[in-house]
Formats: structure tokens, sequence, C-alpha cells
């Protein structure tokens, strides 16, 4: 059974967070969708990803394309997940469900602190998940640093 992770940044921007989320994801050996809302945010988000570090590289692509079933990072729109990944991370707030969340090793819900929209939504998927019995963490940046602030 996976769990909800709930990221509220307000320190740095979803481009600076989702690498390194990735990047440790990867590391633990699961292979990731990201879950967007809009074909043109993902494109540029995928456009961000491939500006990474020098001295790295995050392998990653965009839904679409032939070799979707084989990306370790697949950014999508789709509710389907078609690399069998075992993390989902939504952003711009993109829909999960329970099912998905006990079904994943890891659902991580990225939101932008400063969107006052953005934060009600979550509160209200935090209540919806929990509510449904989901395990689930707050994780905030407040501070400077990632701290855990609440669990369920």
């Amino acid at each position: 059974m996976g769990a909800a992770y709930f990221y509220h940044l307000t320190q740095r921007p979803l481009e600076a967070t989702l690498p390194v989320l990735l990047e440790k994801s990867l590391a633990a050996g699961w292979r990731v969708a990201v879950r967007g809302t809009d074909r043109a945010r993902m494109d540029w988000l995928d456009q961000r990803l491939w500006l990474g570090p020098e001295e790295g590289f995050l392998p990653h692509g965009l839904a679409g394309g032939r070799h979707d079933a084989l990306q370790p990072v697949l950014l999508t729109v789709e509710a389907a997940i078609p690399n069998a990944a075992a993390c989902l991370m939504t952003v711009d707030g993109a829909e999960v469900s329970p099912e998905e969340v006990t079904e994943l090793e890891r659902v991580c819900i990225l939101f932008d602190g400063h969107d006052p929209a953005a934060v009600q939504a979550a509160r209200g998927l935090w209540r919806r998940l929990t509510g449904a019995g989901c395990a689930a963490q707050y994780w905030s940046e407040e501070s400077g640093r990632w701290e855990k602030k609440a669990e369920a």
C-alpha cells in the first residue's frame, strides 16, 4: 500500500523541485509518471528537464511517442500510466484517485504555495485521500528545507 506525499512549494519553483524528486525516485528503482493538466505546460516542463544540471542527465520523455512504455520518467496529461510507473507525481492540480495511492508505491502532489487556489485544491485532495483511508504526509519547505509537518 502506497502513500500520498504533499509538497507545498514556497521557496523553490516546480522546475527546481521536480528534478530532485525525480532523481530520488529513479535512485529508488522506480519508474515515474508526471501528470499535469495542460499539454503546453508539460512541453515547457519537458524543456526545463532537458536543461538540467550539467553533471547529470534525467532520462524522460513526453507522452505520445513510440517509446512511452520504456520511459523511466514520462510526462503526461492523461490518466493512463503507460510506463508502468511505481510513482506518480502530479503538478498543476492534476487529479489523483485513492485507488492510485493504494496501487502505487508513492504519489507525490506538488503544489504552488503562492497560489491560493492551488493550496485550497491540495487541502481538498488531502481530505479526500485521507478520508478514503490513504496514508498521507504533508511536507513544507517554508523554513528553507523540507520538513514533514503532518501525517495521516
